[in-house]
């Protein structure tokens, strides 16, 4: 394999090796992302129809309309946190610190419930410009957090280490908010759903999460500093990625899987809101579908070495589509017996969103590997975009289908069903994951490159480039 010579150097940071300090602060950067970002993927929705009052067609051309921006501006803010200067403190972490703060305005303003009484137009707007707020100082957190990984080591088991890590800290934010959420959103023992308890929860939360960003930046190191003598030219740049076979999948595969999340979350909290009609249940499940990973976090490294990334995530989605399926085909009216379902299948699924984050650092040295330039936030935010198309589109389906099926919204905390309805929902809730998560695994298995032997390969490569290509410089307080 040969090395194509790189116009790009990598200084040397004299700091503490690679240890507990960096899984903690990472795991804990994305508890803060999902403190926010999984109240408002699982609960935003159900706000917008039941205290906004408006309609969920509306709702997910909103959501869609939004994420479709909301992508291009995560591949800018990738390549404005690549092409950024190199500080002290590294290349994407000053983006953090600086970015944190407004986050933290635009998670709240979200939900403010004064809105719910001005007309219905106002209402649409409102919600539309703080909503597309909130993803676009979101991305300005989130890129670069993303592309960290990269940056504190070069190591393939220490990768697998941070993204491992991360998913757990993913999974605590969201159990904590999926848990807790449900069993305050309502006012007393009332099937309503209160906006001035979703106003102050979205508060502490968000407070919570700018916690979780302040440890991140104080625990982590970025070891791997590239020091760019120019900005790789964007047209290269483009016809770079475009030969990147490994990361052209990934996208179709995150595509088909963070669309799987979106509905999930989203259609959990009305199936047990409308069809089960249990607030308790909606923890559990809502907590189930989010925190599995942590049941196989444990087991991650010694899974991916035995067996590799590719193969295990394929296996897992084909299981995962198995539950889902059974899940349908059964249609069951107990929650209990859902909940059995619910778990083995977010375990099948949660095993490919254990390993994405290191599936991304392994696009990002094959990138390294075919071109010779080394491109962390580009590429991260390259399949930010797919994600955050995905999370569009899973907006306009979700907020679609509602309407299709004829779920009828109220500005007063919410309205009484149909059966037929409701049987919908439930169709809706388990049909979708069991078709997505088939989708990922037949695309990961036929068309993803990146086998357990061709990561290793790569690894060999960087090291050997690295090596080579390494310029000694020291950064005060690195």
């Amino acid at each position: 394999m040969t090395i194509p010579a790189g116009g790009q150097k990598f200084a040397v940071v004299e700091a503490a090796p690679f240890g507990m300090k960096d899984k903690i602060g990472y795991a804990l950067g994305d508890t803060g992302n999902n403190f926010t970002f999984n109240l408002v993927n699982s609960f935003l929705t159900i706000f917008y129809t039941n205290v906004f009052g408006i309609k969920g067609a509306i709702v997910g051309i909103m959501f869609m309309i939004a994420r479709f921006f909301d992508a291009f501006i995560d591949v800018m803010v990738g390549r404005l946190a690549d092409n950024s200067e190199l500080t002290s403190r590294g290349r994407f972490t000053p983006w953090i610190i600086r970015m944190k703060y407004p986050l933290l305005v635009s998670a709240i303003i979200l939900w403010v419930p004064l809105i719910s009484g001005v007309p219905l137009g106002a209402r649409v707007v409102y919600a539309f410009i703080t909503y597309l707020a909130f993803g676009i100082l979101y991305s300005f957190v989130n890129i670069p957090y993303g592309s960290m990984a990269s940056a504190i080591s070069d190591d393939p088991d220490h990768k697998t280490a941070l993204s491992t890590w991360r998913s757990v800290g993913a999974a605590v934010g969201s159990a904590i908010v999926s848990y807790i959420v449900p069993l305050v959103m309502y006012a007393g023992n009332s099937k309503q759903i209160n906006g001035t308890r979703f106003f102050f929860g979205a508060a502490v939360f968000a407070a919570l999460g700018t916690v979780c960003y302040v440890a991140l930046t104080r625990l982590t190191t970025e070891r791997v500093r590239v020091a760019k003598s120019e900005p790789v030219p964007f047209g290269k740049m483009l016809r770079d990625m475009a030969h990147n076979r490994a990361l052209l999948v990934l996208v179709i595969v995150d595509l088909v899987v963070v669309i799987n999340q979106n509905l999930s979350g989203t259609m959990l909290t009305y199936l047990y809101n409308d069809y089960f009609q249990n607030k308790t249940m909606m923890s559990i499940a809502l907590v189930f579908n989010f925190t599995t990973v942590i049941l196989i976090a444990p087991f991650a490294g010694a899974i991916v070495r035995r067996f590799g990334r590719k193969e295990s995530a394929v296996t897992a989605l084909l299981f995962a589509a198995v539950v889902y399926g059974s899940l349908f085909l059964i249609h069951t009216h107990s929650p209990a017996v859902y909940l059995v379902g619910l778990f083995f299948g977010s375990l099948g699924a949660g095993v490919f969103n254990l390993m994405v984050w290191a599936f991304i650092t392994d696009v990002i040295d094959n990138h390294e590997v075919l071109t010779g330039d080394r491109e962390d936030g580009v590429v991260y935010g390259v399949n930010s975009f797919a994600r955050k198309f995905a999370q569009g589109i899973g907006g306009l389906v979700g907020g679609s289908m509602l309407s299709i099926i004829g779920y009828v919204e109220s500005n007063k905390g919410g309205a009484q069903q149909t059966t037929q309805v409701v049987d919908r929902i439930y169709n809706l809730a388990a049909g979708l994951p069991a078709g997505c998560c088939l989708v990922a695994a037949l695309v990961l298995l036929f068309f993803y490159p990146l086998s357990k032997r061709r990561v290793a390969e790569n690894a060999e490569v960087i090291k050997e480039r690295h090596a080579t290509n390494t310029c000694n410089r020291r950064y005060a307080g690195g």
